[in-house]
C-alpha cells in the first residue's frame, strides 16, 4: 500500500486497512479511497472539541494533513491551498487542514500564512492515525530538529512525538474518500492543478 499511496486510488478498488502508528513514514497504511472517512475527535482553534464531520457539516470536503507550522513547506502548502479556497468553495467544497499543532500554535500559523479556512489540532493523533498516515519520528530526526529549535513536544503539547505524512483526502457528502493523495517524502506535495482536476 505505501507505493498506491502516491497515486489517486479509485473509490471502488480498496478496503479500508486497520490504523496503527509505524516507525517509519515510508511504511505506513494509508486509507483508500472507496472507505468511510473516519469521524476522529480535534480540537477547534479556539480550544473546542470538534469532531471531523462537524468539521465538514454534511458537505464535500478537503482535509489536509500538514506535518506543523514548524515545516516550511508545510507553510507554502498552506498558502497555496489559501489562493485555490475560493475556486474550491465555488466547485462546493469546504477546506479543513490538521496538524499535530495545539491550538496556539494553530493560530500563530493563520495569522503568518493569512489563512482563511480552518487548522485545527490533531495534537493526540487519533485523525493521523485513523487515516493510517501515523509515524513514530525517530531519535535521530528527533535530535536533528532540535537543532533548528523544533520542539515536537512544545509544539502538539504531547510526548508522543509522532507526526502525520503530508496528505489529502478528498471526502464527499456522504462522508466517503474519493481521492487520495499521501507521500512520505515531505518535500513533495500534491499539485494545485491536480488537487482542483481531482474536486471536479
Amino acid at each position: 500500500m505505501k507505493y498506491l499511496s502516491f497515486f489517486l486510488l479509485l473509490p471502488f478498488a480498496f478496503s479500508t486497512l486497520s490504523a496503527e502508528v509505524v516507525a517509519d513514514a515510508k511504511d505506513v497504511s494509508v486509507i483508500e479511497a472507496g472507505s468511510e472517512a473516519p469521524n476522529p475527535n480535534l480540537t477547534s482553534i479556539e480550544g473546542k472539541s470538534v469532531s471531523l464531520d462537524d468539521l465538514r457539516g454534511g458537505d464535500p470536503t478537503v482535509v489536509v494533513f500538514y506535518r506543523g507550522g514548524w515545516c516550511p513547506y508545510c507553510n507554502r502548502q498552506l498558502s497555496a491551498l489559501q489562493e485555490v479556497m475560493p475556486e474550491l468553495k465555488e466547485k462546493g467544497w469546504k477546506l479543513v487542514a490538521l496538524s499535530p499543532d495545539k491550538p496556539e500554535e494553530l493560530k500563530k500559523t493563520v495569522e503568518k500564512n493569512e489563512l482563511e479556512y480552518a487548522l485545527v489540532s490533531d495534537s493526540s493523533m487519533e485523525a493521523a492515525e485513523a487515516f493510517g498516515i501515523a509515524f513514530q519520528v525517530d531519535t535521530p530526526t528527533i535530535e536533528k530538529y532540535k537543532t533548528y529549535d523544533i520542539d515536537l513536544i512544545k509544539s502538539s503539547g504531547q510526548p508522543h512525538q509522532q507526526l502525520p505524512v503530508p496528505s489529502v483526502f478528498l471526502v464527499n457528502a456522504e462522508g466517503k474518500i474519493t481521492y487520495v493523495y499521501s507521500n512520505p517524502d515531505y518535500k513533495t506535495r500534491l499539485s494545485l492543478e491536480e488537487l482542483i482536476k481531482a474536486a471536479e
